[in-house]
């Protein structure tokens, strides 16, 4: 009895232990999980995982807003680059592709989808069906490589309005540049960041556009919804969006209807001399505006022709020995720094300067002549003279004063300074006439406008305004912009007749510049080309040739700068092949804002070309027969997409106005064809022409409704009637 009592006691008390650490287990144990959901609440985070965080991803949805990216435009607002939408086609094969009602949604006819797609894009219904029949039997889908991207929203539309099953497109974002090669080198182009994201952006690559791309750019936004744990959206559920804000809209100062001249002028220089390189830029006289700049090799930036032989902006980025046309700083500075005696004779054909001996451009020269005759002549003797006279510390501190040398800092990317070698006394001379110095074009360009201002220096501006797109307001506007004033303006007054007698003197080079009715005054330029292993290249063509002008010389309006790089078919002189450019744009300019007359046939008017983009092609072909004019069409769709001349332009009765159509490029009928109207079809479609012989086209090597390829040449005979 007792030992049953004892027993108890310890049961009892054993309870009243497990008891108590049961308790006091229960209490810590409540007192760490009120602890852990208070850090918990307090700091919203576990493990080192941001809760809130988390649970936002898991029931929100964040997606970007993409920001429109700004227009690129000419001096009167029309489009030069802006936003669009390209399409690639794709191909569905595997069997058991599915519509959400159960149709099928692969190729089931391949014959009749290659037939069809052969309609409208460049591949023949042979090539369409070997994409459309792969080797690995496998394969879900197929793209049709090249000829398959890029796709225009009409070009889309026609596809999809054929109902073909399978057929399908990606909606990417791109930039449309309805003129076609337009300014290339200089507007630039984009490429998307990421070219498989159908919500990518694109971000400017050279020129204007990656000069401005921030800009352009603007700042994408964003969009919140909620979803449940499966990711559905819910229904009502709350948005919160932050807005985007779009990219600027940039207005340059090019003038569309001398940029468009330059260009056919240019691609007629391209095709029949072949040069390396080719450059012609106009700029305002007096507000320093870049109303045109083309180069030769460029590309379009539609189809990318040509992009691999042009990748830079030779206005800015190539820095060159400017050669002759250096005279008219030289001539300046002479003048200005009172060494200038035009009656004093001096010795041409050679002149030995620190051990080397420097000659004129026809090596006897013209004997004993008088100062004033150095500069018409372009002698190289005479300048040498004339540095002499003044001294290189005096010569060097006009170069400086023209800013030869320094970047002008223009809104271009990748501009080089340029530089001057004057170490030596030969090179001292020889910086006189162009050589031993590097300049780009706009440099010189900057440099001339002090000859045209009275003494007073101009920037040169590619930008005219920056505009908020959605206010319309005007954010910047580029004005004048004087940055010396290395001359006076008695000075310049002198220069320019200087330049005058160029083209009127009897011995003057540039005779073969004289336009009627236009008193121009220009300095021509030969600079020989540095080889790469020492010396100069020798050879008739082996030059950078170039001519600089004033329109008109006593008050001008324009500087017309054009230089040319070994032509490899140089079957004229360099100043009559030049002067095929400069000439034609010279009329153009000094025509502008006058009433069009026509002095060989009083009833005849100039015709004023209007806007034809987005036009069907009857509308636009019973709207130019009205006009009088005729028509030429490129390729198999309903709609105008570009133009040539452009709206605005103005046309003598029965010209021929070219248009591109949206559907695929097929090669029209040019029988008949003036070598104008060819190079117009060269110009829009981007592709090569060869011409033989001169007249109308009698012959074409590509026959009418064939596609054109990219590649291809074609190659047309004209003959005169």
């Amino acid at each position: 009895m007792k030992f049953g009592k004892i027993f108890k006691n310890k049961a009892r008390r054993n309870h009243y232990i497990v008891g108590g650490i049961i308790l006091i287990a229960t209490a810590l144990f409540f007192i760490v999980c009120i602890y852990r959901f208070a850090s918990i609440s307090t700091r919203k985070e576990y493990n080192g995982v941001n809760l809130e965080q988390r649970t936002k991803m898991k029931y929100e949805r964040a997606s970007k807003v993409n920001a429109k990216r700004g227009d690129i435009l000419d001096a009167n607002g029309d489009m030069i680059a802006g936003d669009s939408t390209i399409y690639n086609i794709y191909a569905v094969l595997n069997k058991k592709a599915k519509t959400e009602d159960g149709k099928a949604d692969y190729v089931t006819d391949k014959q009749q989808t290659a037939k069809v797609l052969s309609k409208y894009l460049p591949l023949s219904k042979k090539e369409i069906l070997k994409y459309l029949n792969p080797k690995s039997k496998k394969q879900y889908q197929v793209e049709f490589g090249q000829a398959g991207r890029g796709l225009s929203i009409e070009m889309k539309n026609k596809i999809n309005n054929k109902k073909l099953p399978g057929i399908h497109f990606v909606e990417l974002p791109s930039r449309a540049y309805p003129n076609g090669v337009f300014a290339t080198n200089l507007v630039g182009i984009t490429k998307a960041d990421n070219a498989n994201d159908t919500n990518s952006n694109i971000s400017g690559l050279m020129g204007i556009e990656k000069y401005f791309n921030k800009l352009l750019s603007g700042k994408d936004g964003k969009r919140i919804t909620k979803v449940d744990s499966n990711g559905n959206e819910l229904p009502d559920s709350q948005v919160v969006e932050k807005s985007s804000v779009d990219g600027s809209n940039i207005y340059l100062t090019l003038n569309s209807r001398i940029q468009q001249y330059a260009e056919i002028l240019a691609q007629e220089i391209s095709d029949k001399y072949a040069p390396k390189n080719l450059q012609i830029v106009v700029m305002n006289a007096k507000t320093g505006a870049i109303e045109a700049a083309t180069q030769r090799p460029t590309f379009n930036p539609t189809t990318g022709k040509g992009m691999t032989d042009s990748w830079r902006d030779t206005l800015v980025e190539d820095q060159y020995e400017p050669g002759s046309v250096m005279k008219i700083l030289t001539l300046s500075a002479s003048i200005d720094s009172d060494n200038y005696k035009p009656n004093e004779l001096y010795k041409s054909g050679s002149v030995e300067v620190g051990g080397r001996t420097i000659n004129d451009w026809n090596n006897a020269g013209w004997g004993y002549i008088p100062v004033s005759e150095a500069f018409p002549r372009s002698s190289n003797v005479g300048m040498v003279h004339l540095e002499e006279e003044m001294g290189s510390k005096t010569w060097m501190e006009y170069m400086k004063k023209f800013h030869i040398g320094d970047k002008t800092n223009v809104d271009l990317p990748g501009e080089v300074a340029g530089s001057i070698s004057y170490k030596h006394a030969s090179d001292q001379a020889m910086t006189s006439f162009g050589q031993s110095v590097n300049v780009n074009a706009i440099q010189m360009l900057q440099a001339f406008s002090a000859i045209a201002n009275g003494g007073k220096m101009i920037k040169p501006q590619i930008i005219q305004k920056i505009v908020n797109p959605t206010t319309g307001k005007t954010t910047k506007t580029y004005k004048r912009t004087v940055v010396g004033t290395p001359i006076k303006a008695s000075t310049a007054k002198q220069v320019q007749k200087a330049m005058r007698q160029v083209v009127t003197k009897n011995y003057g080079t540039g005779l073969v510049y004289n336009v009627p009715g236009v008193k121009v005054g220009v300095k021509t330029g030969t600079a020989q080309i540095a080889s790469p292993s020492g010396g100069y290249l020798t050879g008739n063509n082996n030059y950078i040739f170039s001519v600089a002008g004033l329109i008109p010389y006593n008050d001008p309006n324009y500087i017309v700068y054009i230089t040319m790089q070994q032509p490899q078919k140089m079957t004229e002189s360099p100043e009559k092949i030049l002067s095929e450019v400069f000439n034609p744009l010279v009329k153009r300019l000094v025509s502008q804002g006058k009433s069009p007359t026509n002095t060989t046939d009083a009833g005849s008017q100039y015709v004023s070309i209007p806007s034809l983009l987005n036009s069907t092609t009857d509308e636009a072909t019973k709207e130019i027969k009205n006009m009088g004019l005729q028509t030429g069409i490129i390729g198999t769709g309903n709609k105008v997409v570009q133009q040539l001349p452009a709206s605005g332009e103005k046309v003598m009765p029965g010209q021929r106005i070219v248009l591109l159509t949206n559907g695929a490029m097929t090669m029209p009928d040019v029988t008949g064809w003036s070598k104008n109207d060819v190079m117009k079809f060269a110009e829009v479609t981007g592709v090569h022409v060869t011409t033989k012989g001169d007249g109308y086209v009698t012959k074409q090597s590509i026959e009418k409704g064939k596609v054109i390829s990219d590649s291809g040449k074609i190659v047309v005979t004209l003959k005169n009637k």
